[in-house]
């Protein structure tokens, strides 16, 4: 089983808390207990988007800085 996250979504360039909305979403699309990776900008989207995802029940896995963009992973919890 490999590490890297699937899906992707690229949220660059999306405002708070539009990104975190939209992150919201589609992990409540995805099956429990899978993994998604999501594109945030520095600055607030990266230290809002987090944050609110914990505090929804979700378990952030990894954050990587990507020098232009923050690569946030995230999975959906096996029992909701």
């Amino acid at each position: 089983m490999n590490a890297t996250a699937d899906p992707l979504l690229d949220l660059r360039g999306t405002p708070c808390p539009i990104n975190f909305v939209r992150t919201k979403l589609k992990l409540e699309q995805m099956s429990p207990g899978s993994l998604l990776e999501v594109w945030l900008d520095p600055g607030e989207p990266i230290e809002q988007v987090p944050d609110s995802l914990a505090m929804a029940g979700y378990k952030i896995e990894a954050i990587e800085n990507r020098s232009e963009f923050f690569a946030l992973k995230v999975r959906r919890p096996a029992v909701s």
